[in-house]
């Protein structure tokens, strides 16, 4: 912005919000008692601020060539018998110069009484003012939209955080950096979708109202379907439905999808969340692996151009690939001891209680150790790192490793001390899947996040044949996270769950 546009000084009058509505309705009313209805007119023939500016001939500054642009007003200043505005559009800003000697008295004044957060329409000659800007110069506009409410000031922005959440679009009109944010989102998920076609795989959709909630372990919302008088679960997962594909001769197949857990509210975590859920047939968790890298690093050199990603001034993310890749059972040993799967339970509780960690004898020996992965262990596997061959009971889903069938062939890939994907060594011996299936059930112990309904027409399709597959989720709003240097999900996504207002 040049220095013939300011922002209202910061000593002028606070004004009451209720009194600036008032006012903006009473300019409503004048411009619709001039016959003009703030609402009504259509702009299809624009050019966008970025193009506008680039009109701009610095070998022929007299040429002042016509433009067209629209955009919300940001910034607005008047200046004796001259106005100075900043239009806001999708693709930036632009500095509009209205003059009274060029629109006439009329005109003029209804101009005049635009008021910040405006949307309007101008035609007008690009040129550049002493500061150097380039502006439209208005010859002619339109009012498109009246805004009733004020936007926050520019200088403030909305300082509070919830109220940037609540009301994201008065956050992406004022704050650049916000938007920025967003922007790269739809860029990270456009380039995860052309990394997975240009490797063979299609883009599938699967049922999110779902009778059997499966796929993982997590408590579903439940709602009720009238026309069919029964119960229904949004999905927590689209796990069971794309296995069905490979089943039915689809052997690559990927869904960005959007999944429901009615689970907590953190800055890690929001109970409406997409996530990236892909299977290739004739893979396996090596398969998986390597796929992820790849993708990962594609997406963070093509995104951000480079492959570091700071995070704070204590912590840069480094993609470089390989990724580390450590043994679930060798991270315990590291943190706990080398004999912690040797001593007995009661030691193993003993160093798990010294950690503050909630457990207590009722507990197996697989989920005290657990409780110490995911409480201790996983927030302190900063750089990319690949855990694999995770106990059994964890994953029923999965094949058991060749050497030892009390772990299972898997991986969780752990960025930052957030688990961005898993990957498996699919199971597809549906005898297996079944007691696997029963064996969780049977150890749920009342756990509302175990479904108690064993899915049928799965097993089905599994008796009828699934090839060998590898499969692999991932967290997209995770992984925006990491790559735009967020601090919780909630700065990802759009519009986040909150707590309604009462």
């Amino acid at each position: 912005m040049s220095n013939d546009t300011n922002t209202p000084p910061d000593d002028a009058p606070i004004v009451d919000i209720n009194d600036q509505i008032a006012q903006r309705l009473d300019n409503l009313a004048a411009w619709r008692g001039e016959g003009t209805d703030p609402y009504g007119a259509i702009f299809p023939d624009r050019t966008l601020s970025v193009d506008a500016k680039a009109l701009y001939n610095e070998d022929d500054p007299e040429a002042e060539p016509s433009v067209t642009v629209a955009g919300r007003i940001v910034l607005f200043r008047v200046m004796g018998k001259a106005v100075f505005a900043q239009l806001r559009d999708g693709a930036g800003l632009i500095q509009v110069y209205a003059q009274k000697n060029v629109l006439g008295d009329e005109l003029f004044a209804a101009f005049k009484r635009l008021d910040f957060g405006d949307i309007v329409g101008v035609t007008g000659g690009v040129f550049k003012t002493r500061t150097g800007e380039i502006t439209a110069k208005v010859q002619s506009y339109t009012l498109l939209s009246k805004a009733l409410r004020p936007l926050p000031a520019k200088h403030e922005g909305l300082v509070d955080v919830e109220q940037r959440y609540r009301q994201r679009y008065l956050d992406l009109i004022g704050n650049d950096e916000a938007a920025a944010v967003f922007r790269k989102r739809i860029d990270i998920v456009r380039e995860v979708r052309s990394f997975l076609e240009d490797r063979g795989y299609l883009e599938v959709e699967t049922p999110m109202l779902q009778v059997v909630a499966g796929g993982a372990a997590a408590r579903p919302f439940e709602t009720y379907y009238n026309a069919l008088s029964c119960p229904m679960f949004m999905r927590i997962a689209p796990e069971l439905y794309l296995k069905r594909l490979l089943v039915g001769g689809f052997e690559k197949v990927f869904e960005l999808n959007r999944n429901f857990r009615n689970e907590g509210l953190d800055r890690r975590h929001n109970p409406e969340f997409t996530m990236l859920e892909l299977y290739e047939a004739y893979g396996d968790c090596r398969t998986m692996m390597e796929l992820v890298e790849a993708l990962i690093t594609t997406v963070a050199q093509n995104v951000n151009g480079s492959l570091q990603v700071r995070l704070n001034e204590e912590t840069t993310l480094d993609f470089t690939p390989p990724f580390r890749r450590v043994a679930y059972r060798d991270l315990v040993c590291e943190r706990m001891g080398n004999d912690w799967y040797d001593v007995s339970g009661a030691e193993r509780l003993g160093r798990a209680q010294a950690l503050d960690l909630e457990v207590d004898a009722g507990m197996s020996d697989v989920a005290v150790t657990h409780e110490i992965y995911e409480k201790v262990i996983e927030h302190e596997l900063i750089q990319p790192t690949f855990v694999t061959r995770l106990p059994r009971h964890l994953v029923p889903l999965a094949k058991t490793c060749d050497d030892d069938d009390t772990l299972v062939d898997v991986y969780e890939l752990e960025i930052n001390g957030l688990e961005i994907s898993p990957g498996y060594s699919e199971l597809n011996d549906p005898v297996e899947q079944r007691k696997r299936f029963q064996e969780q059930i049977d150890t749920a112990d009342g756990n509302p996040e175990v479904s108690k309904i064993i899915d049928e027409d799965f097993l089905t399709a599994l008796e009828h044949g699934m090839p060998p597959a590898g499969g692999l989720g991932l967290g997209i709003d995770r992984l925006v996270m990491l790559l735009t240097a967020a601090e919780s999900i909630r700065d990802v996504i759009l519009f986040p769950h909150l707590r309604p207002k009462k």
